[in-house]
């Protein structure tokens, strides 16, 4: 069993998920009208875009990662 990278396993873990987000946008693309406000099935979707758009947004951010030098992520950076 091979193992992959770390950033091939993060590259694949975003591919699909923004395959997820490319059918959650045509199902709701696709969705029949006109919509009411309690449609459950339709907020679902909604929600499902938002969570989906959220963990796209959380692998393509860098985190940040307190450190003694650099308690706070306005904190200048330290050159020695």
């Amino acid at each position: 069993m091979t193992r992959k990278s770390y950033q091939a396993s993060l590259d694949t873990a975003l591919a699909y998920l923004r395959a997820a987000q490319s059918q959650v946008n045509q199902e709701i693309g696709a969705y029949p009208g006109p919509i009411s406000g309690c449609d459950t099935q339709f907020n679902q979707l909604l929600s499902d875009r938002m969570r989906v758009v959220q963990a796209v947004g959380a692998l393509q951010n860098e985190p940040f990662v307190p450190t003694p030098r650099s308690p706070v992520p306005s904190a200048a950076l330290e050159s020695r």
